[in-house]
């Protein structure tokens, strides 16, 4: 899924994983180390607001969001049917909240971009939530944040990601794929990780390259500043992305920046364009996947029974466009 970058997920990426948050495969990027990270508030900087879903009511704001019915695992063998019920998706308290069920559900294999016709019914043993702006709401260049409590359990795999609207350089990794916010295995076993209570890492990372198996990827895992789990609270991950450059903070602490040297297309449609594929319109999404080869190649391995029911829930998604740059939208990415 939303995709990150992951070595054990590379085996399982397929050609049209395209609709998913983790397909893999390529080199993953060093991080930023011991460098003290950039500070960037919003108020700091340029950024007007042209689009937000606050999440008040007690709907799903349909001019908004699609959510998706697929059963086929995403490309990454996960264990969900996503479903558009309000078992799976519902707001409430004015949160989205995404909820992963023990049920056994028959669904379509495939969303409607990439199934086949017919399109076969899959039976799988738990149900959880994806919605999408794909059809709706796209942008190019900007900053996209989300108010988001992500889930812990081994297994457990939400995302905040980001997709081309048109595949206009081909499909996927062609046109490339920005995931904002992964969280995998929060509070597993982890030796890498500080705070003592395991895995304590979100990851942000960028899809693109040559066509699968030869796709590439930059990623960075990050943790909290305290070490603390980002399961206990709510935290704002966002996205910074102007012509040649896109950058990946939390709690507007930059942690990850990219640029066209690190990135590239294999399209034909790029060629001399050094900012391809990130100078397009992307959609925004978000799910909660249920298990799947990355998860469970880490951590605890496997997939822990007790992780399941969880929910992953959003406070608010906003999208601010660079009013001083609104081209370009360098201007409001401050470097330091």
């Amino acid at each position: 899924m939303v995709r990150t970058s992951n070595l054990a997920r590379r085996a399982a990426a397929l050609a049209l994983c395209a609709v998913t948050a983790g397909c893999t495969a390529g080199a993953a990027s060093p991080g930023i180390g011991d460098v003290e990270p950039l500070i960037a508030p919003l108020a700091a900087a340029d950024w007007q607001l042209v689009w937000a879903d606050e999440f008040e009511g007690d709907t799903l704001d349909r001019s908004k969001w699609v959510p998706e019915q697929s059963c086929w695992g995403g490309g990454n063998n996960e264990r969900q049917c996503y479903t558009d019920r309000p078992e799976n998706i519902a707001v409430e308290d004015g949160k989205l909240v995404l909820r992963a069920r023990r049920e056994t559900l028959t669904g379509p294999d495939r969303p409607p971009e990439i199934a086949a016709d017919p399109n076969p019914l899959v039976t799988r043993q738990f149900t959880s939530g994806k919605v999408r702006t794909r059809g709706l709401h796209a942008w190019k260049y900007g900053r996209i944040e989300a108010r988001a409590k992500v889930p812990a359990g081994q297994g457990m795999w939400p995302a905040i990601w980001m997709m081309p609207a048109d595949d206009h350089y081909g499909s996927w990794p062609l046109s490339g794929e920005i995931d904002i916010l992964e969280a995998v295995n929060i509070g597993a076993s982890c030796g890498d990780c500080g705070g003592g209570r395991g895995e304590n890492r979100t990851v942000s990372a960028l899809h693109f390259g040559d066509p699968w198996p030869d796709n590439s990827y930059v990623s960075n895992r990050t943790a909290l500043p305290s070490q603390a789990l980002p399961s206990d609270d709510f935290h704002v991950y966002a996205v910074e992305w102007g012509e040649g450059l896109i950058r990946f903070l939390v709690d507007d602490r930059v942690h990850f920046t990219v640029t066209p040297d690190q990135w590239h297309t294999a399209s034909p449609l790029a060629r001399g364009n050094r900012n391809a594929p990130f100078d397009q319109p992307f959609y925004v999404m978000a799910n909660l996947a249920v298990g799947g080869d990355w998860p469970e190649s880490e951590n605890d391995r496997g997939f822990a029974e007790d992780s399941v029911p969880n929910q992953f829930a959003i406070d608010w998604i906003r999208v601010y466009r660079c009013a001083s740059d609104p081209q370009a939208g360098r201007a409001c990415i401050k470097r330091n």
